[in-house]
């Protein structure tokens, strides 16, 4: 009798459907997503840990900050604690806006007197005077587009190692060709061919800065970087051809970005920018954003300003506004126009950079040095160096380090 009784529960037992585990509350095939304090503490310091060793102050440093109204104030009060730990006093000058396209004359004699500068402002990287004092008087610069509030330090980018950063620059560096001429390629799923032209000059020029040697301290003479280090260095800009004016690469092609500043969400249509030279020339499509994106960069004079590469894996894969996105394989192509584009002053207008610019992204390009593959369907392959997992493993788990990413 207990036997069939045994057998009876057996048969009416039903396993339970998808359905049935979704509504419990309790199911989950993955741990939680609560941070315990302790963890938020060791992440926390881990963040400011970087941050001291990018802003190297030091005690006979001339301290600037160049900033905008809409920068947190707690970001100059931070660096600024950094700078009089070491004795030093900073001085600060405030434009209207980071959208300065030049050295405004009246700061020019504050900036001449300094030797470190801290900016938020867009011309950081391209005014002339700016590079000849990095160039001939040793003035270091450290660019914030990255960091706009505290908040941030709260993040896994800013905490992932800054010397793990510089090594998966420079492994992406030792895969150009150096001693011949070679073309860099571009191809993705949506179509996309675009060819620029290397010479062993342009290597040189863009490989000798210091952000290509994996420098993402503040403490060599003549640097530039970025805090956070997750912009660049770039794959192609004019740094190549040491920013001569009118000189630029041969290129020829198309590519299908995703995605631009700007723009609400990805792009449903297949939009073709196709670039002769440096110069847009055609925008293909016919949907609303194909036509924005042709009376932006359409007989404008719009040129490849930099074409963006990210290298820190923390950085979020799919987060393009301010200037990217900027995690390792993604690119974005950052053209500049002769004037500023409405629509962008309508829908970003505290942009932090002007509206001639536009950054069109893309996540899933192959890249081709030559026969070297740079990055393959969105994927740097610098992550896989030898010599990248073997300092990674000094942190932690290279896999999780390196190729975890944030979406």
């Amino acid at each position: 009798m207990v036997k069939n009784q045994n057998r009876e529960d057996k048969m009416s037992f039903q396993p339970p459907t998808v359905q049935d585990i979704l509504r419990s509350p309790y199911a989950s095939a993955m741990p939680g997503q609560t941070v315990t304090p302790n963890t938020q503490t060791r992440n926390y310091f881990q963040a400011i840990d970087n941050m001291i060793s990018v802003f190297a102050i030091r005690p006979d440093d001339e301290v600037l900050f160049l900033t905008d109204p809409l920068l947190d104030r707690a970001v100059v009060d931070a660096i600024t604690g950094i700078a009089r730990s070491r004795g030093v006093q900073p001085r600060e000058f405030m434009a209207a806006t980071t959208q300065v396209a030049s050295c405004p004359p009246e700061v020019r004699g504050l900036i001449e007197k300094a030797t470190f500068v801290v900016s938020s402002w867009f011309c950081s990287v391209n005014d002339p005077l700016f590079i000849k004092l990095r160039r001939d008087k040793g003035q270091r610069w450290v660019k914030i587009t990255y960091f706009r509030n505290l908040d941030l330090l709260n993040t896994p980018q800013a905490r992932f190692p800054i010397d793990l950063v510089g090594e998966i620059i420079r492994a992406t560096a030792r895969m150009y060709p150096k001693d011949r001429d070679f073309d860099m390629t571009f191809a993705c799923p949506r179509g996309s061919d675009l060819t620029i032209r290397f010479t062993p000059e342009m290597t040189r020029n863009l490989l000798a800065n210091n952000r290509w040697q994996g420098q993402d301290k503040a403490d060599v003479d003549g640097c530039y970087v970025h805090y956070m280090p997750t912009h660049g260095p770039n794959l192609y800009d004019r740094v190549a051809f040491g920013r001569q004016e009118g000189r630029h690469a041969s290129m020829e092609g198309v590519i299908f970005p995703q995605w631009a500043i700007g723009f609400d969400k990805p792009f449903e249509e297949k939009i073709g920018i196709e670039y002769k030279d440096d110069l847009v020339c055609k925008v293909h499509g016919k949907s609303l954003d194909a036509e924005i994106l042709r009376d932006m960069l359409v007989g404008v004079d719009a040129h490849l300003h930099e074409l963006g590469c990210g290298f820190n894996p923390k950085y979020p894969r799919y987060k393009a506004y301010p200037a990217g996105s900027n995690a390792p394989g993604a690119l974005h192509f950052g053209t500049d126009a002769n004037r500023p584009n409405d629509y962008l002053a309508r829908r970003v207008p505290h942009w932090e950079e002007p509206h001639t610019h536009q950054d069109c992204v893309v996540f899933d390009m192959t890249v081709k040095a030559g026969g070297t593959t740079l990055i393959d369907n969105g994927f740097l392959m610098a992550l896989r160096d030898p010599q990248v997992v073997e300092m990674a493993r000094r942190y932690g788990d290279p896999v999780e380090l390196l190729e975890t990413f944030v979406e």
